[in-house]
């Protein structure tokens, strides 16, 4: 797990991860992410890239749009978790004991 400055770019991030990958069949993925280096490694490691192109790209790269329809799962955990005003707004200056934070929402929100 990466927890990064909010200031990071979203595939900066993913640099960072790339080499801490498990064995996947693919990586689904918002348009954040949409880099070539990002989907070349991902190629290199036989990860199938499911990540939708940005708008500007001049070339659209095609996507399974079923299977990034499952994201959603996600991006509810995440709203679950900024239903606690703490994570929300970051009040924790220490990344560890944000991320106590977080665990203990993870906790009660998911497990209770």
């Amino acid at each position: 797990m990466l927890l990064s400055e909010g200031q990071m770019s979203d595939y900066g991030g993913a640099r960072l991860m790339i080499p801490h990958l498990p064995p996947a069949k693919e990586l689904l993925a918002d348009k954040g992410y949409d880099v070539d280096w990002l989907r070349k490694d991902l190629a290199e490691r036989g990860i199938a890239a499911c990540i939708p192109s940005r708008a500007k790209r001049k070339n659209p790269i095609p996507h399974n749009a079923v299977l990034y329809r499952e994201r959603h799962k996600i991006e509810i955990m995440f709203g679950r978790l900024k239903d606690w005003r703490r994570i929300a707004t970051r009040y924790d200056r220490c990344a560890h004991t944000f991320f106590s934070a977080i665990c203990i929402a993870a906790a009660v929100t998911f497990c209770l």
